[in-house]
């Protein structure tokens, strides 16, 4: 669900079912040509289809971060841990081109980046993503 579908009447019901809050970080540098800024949103739209898709009902997703470098890298952290205030139980950073961990955003439950999953070659990427996510719920349940 995107974060434009909620209004504030429903929320208060639809929250327990909404745990998990998703933030795309797109980690444009300014650098890009049109076409370039356009695949590389393109990436990020469908590496976020493999958790918004098959989790709908769970998850809201956020606006994204567009522009990366240190500074925002803090400010990523700084919006995870706000959007944790709000009663999200889980905040999840993904990105499609930049390579970063949850060293980098440790306020994020997890974070998602399609370039180091890519790179582990471990299983196809949408089981990855669906194995990271669940694992990240199944953890709460063990609680």
């Amino acid at each position: 669900m995107k974060f434009s579908e909620v209004d504030e009447q429903t929320w208060p019901e639809l929250q327990t079912y909404f745990d998990t809050c998703l933030i795309p970080y797109t980690g444009l540098t300014g650098h890009e040509t049109p076409w370039e800024a356009t695949a590389s949103l393109e990436r990020l739209r469908d590496f976020m289809d493999l958790v918004e898709v098959p989790f709908k009902g769970r998850v809201v997703t956020y606006p994204a971060m567009q522009y990366g470098g240190t500074p925002a890298l803090q400010l990523l952290n700084d919006i995870c841990h706000k959007v944790k205030s709000t009663g999200f139980i889980h905040v999840v950073v993904m990105t499609a081109d930049c390579d970063l961990d949850i060293k980098d955003i440790p306020e994020s439950a997890l974070v998602l980046s399609q370039t180091r999953l890519l790179a582990s070659g471990d299983m196809p990427i949408s089981a990855a993503v669906t194995k990271l996510i669940s694992g990240l719920w199944q953890k709460e349940d063990e609680l």
